[in-house]
């Protein structure tokens, strides 16, 4: 076959119709590198977060109904804020919780999500197993990941609330609604937030000298200082616990309640149909999401 005149191949060149076809495009990287940006992705373009403990919780709690008649106890210790890129949560998670490890150089993104590709627990940056999560942390921080199981309510909340209040933080995986907060989907919008603070709602008519009432929010206190600890008796008054959450796909500390995350973290049993159809290659351990995640949380230091 002879090109014709107009075409984009010069004159007398011959173009067989059974010629060799070209050979395939490379192998594209992992989506979570490519693709075209998200909503929440451009939501958060030329923004930046607010920083320190107390500040964004302020303006939370502002907004927020609380109960009068309570006196509220914060402990927070800031995290930074990244944006994920693709279904990165887990990882995203984790480096943002690895800043209250104490490590002596910055670890990057990157370096997280290498790792996790090299050890094969995840595909596309996706993290349906907490012990691999765990797992991860370990080798990236050099740090202790103990992994709880079966909710967070009886004694693990008490353990959970102490490790926060320690300064430590903790990995959550949960249904993620629109507004990025927990629901319930069954685990078809399973995700994973870094929680780094948790707000006590207090009946008792006073606190000790070792907390400070914020002087704009009139019933919200703080510990006096980095070493004031956590009185056991303080459980015997609380009523109502909210906890501080960021996630990868908003620059913003949340305020969750604490039953409502974990009647989220508990139902997580079933993979995401339409992942199940997408065409890409997801690692999900043997038990599926309800072994992976179902109950579970990671706490780090």
């Amino acid at each position: 076959m002879s090109a014709e005149k107009g075409s984009c191949f010069p004159a007398g060149t011959v173009i067989s119709v059974f010629s060799t076809p070209p050979p395939p495009p490379p192998l594209a990287s992992p989506s979570f590198f490519l693709g075209n940006k998200k909503l929440y992705q451009r939501v958060a373009e030329g923004k930046t977060p607010v920083t320190g403990d107390h500040e964004e919780a302020k303006v939370l709690i502002k907004n927020r109904n609380l109960r009068k008649d309570l006196k509220w106890l914060l402990f927070n210790k800031y995290i930074p804020s990244l944006i994920q890129d693709g279904p990165q949560c887990g990882l995203v998670a984790l480096w943002m919780a690895g800043h209250l490890l104490k490590m002596n150089r910055n670890v990057t993104v990157e370096e997280v999500v290498k790792l996790a590709l090299d050890k094969q627990y995840t595909a596309q940056g996706e993290m349906f197993s907490a012990d691999n999560l765990a797992q991860l942390a370990e080798d990236v921080y050099n740090c202790q990941a103990d992994v709880i199981s079966g909710g967070m309510m009886g004694s693990h909340c008490n353990k959970i609330i102490s490790h926060i209040i320690a300064g430590l933080p903790v990995l959550v995986p949960y249904d993620e609604d629109f507004n990025h907060e927990p629901c319930q989907r069954g685990g078809h919008r399973a995700h994973w937030a870094a929680i780094s603070g948790v707000l006590l709602g207090l009946v008792c008519e006073s606190l000790s000298n070792e907390y400070k009432e914020d002087p704009d929010i009139p019933g919200l206190f703080y510990p006096a200082s980095e070493t004031t600890s956590y009185p056991q008796y303080i459980e015997d008054f609380i009523v109502e616990v909210y906890l501080l959450a960021k996630q990868g796909k908003s620059l913003k500390y949340q305020l969750w309640e604490y039953q409502r995350l974990h009647e989220s973290n508990l139902q997580l049993t079933e993979f995401c149909p339409k992942r199940n159809s997408d065409g890409l290659v997801y690692i999900v351990p043997d038990g599926g999401v309800t072994s992976g995640l179902s109950g579970k949380v990671v706490l780090l230091k």
